[in-house]
């Protein structure tokens, strides 16, 4: 109950996003190849912005 109110560290954050956008791009990946392929880029940048957090 008392990590009820607790804010996400920016890490956590980017972890989150960065699971968000390879789901996405799984989805995209069988209707539209080239929007997937955005999203994974776009997790790739989140990725390494978070390896510069460590």
């Amino acid at each position: 109950m008392i990590g009820l109110f607790k804010k996400k560290s920016e890490k956590e954050k980017l972890q989150e996003q960065y699971a968000k956008l390879l789901k996405e791009a799984h989805g995209l990946s069988t209707t539209n190849r080239k929007l997937s392929d955005q999203k994974v880029f776009e997790a790739e940048e989140v990725m390494k912005h978070l390896e510069k957090l460590k």
